[in-house]
């Protein structure tokens, strides 16, 4: 026991008889259980894109959002996410607020998505539908490399067929 203490407890001892050296073994534990934490918890940071209410200036949001076990429920999660609208009061949301996503699915590579009626409406605080749908569809293909288009449809109703393009 004694050539225990003198070979293993006498110098952690030491070692921790050092403020700077007791500190940055803290902060090494600390660092690994936040990278522990991060790992299990499996969240990606996905971009989120919303204008100013001047309507001119696009800003971008940065949210994590927890991994999910399939590549059409991280498309769900992300198009909730996106609905809820901008964390900051000072942007307008993409959609009408209360637009609620009815259904999405995910086959070869396009997402088809069905949203509420409320979809087709200008937002209240302003904004182009035409553009904001834009800046959706392209959000999406942004955070997902392996989605190659998005098709609309609002109560079943398809919208914007074919490839999606915007004449000025």
């Amino acid at each position: 026991m004694n050539s225990f203490i003198n070979t293993v407890l006498r110098p952690i001892g030491e070692f921790l008889a050092s403020p700077i050296k007791r500190s940055l073994l803290f902060i090494g534990i600390l660092c690994l259980i936040v990278l522990i934490d991060y790992l299990s918890l499996g969240v990606n940071r996905r971009t989120f894109v919303f204008y100013t209410i001047d309507e001119k200036t696009i800003v971008v949001e940065d949210r994590m959002l927890k991994h999910a076990k399939t590549k059409e429920d991280d498309i769900i999660r992300y198009v909730e996410e996106t609905l809820l609208g901008p964390v900051s009061p000072e942007l307008l949301p993409l959609l009408p607020r209360g637009t609620k996503l009815n259904s999405l699915l995910f086959r070869e590579g396009i997402v088809y998505m069905d949203l509420s009626e409320s979809a087709a409406l200008p937002p209240i605080e302003g904004g182009n539908t035409l553009i904001n749908f834009r800046t959706f569809h392209e959000s999406i293909l942004r955070n997902f490399s392996y989605i190659n288009n998005v098709r609309f449809f609002i109560e079943g109703n398809a919208i914007f067929p074919g490839d999606f393009y915007i004449v000025n």
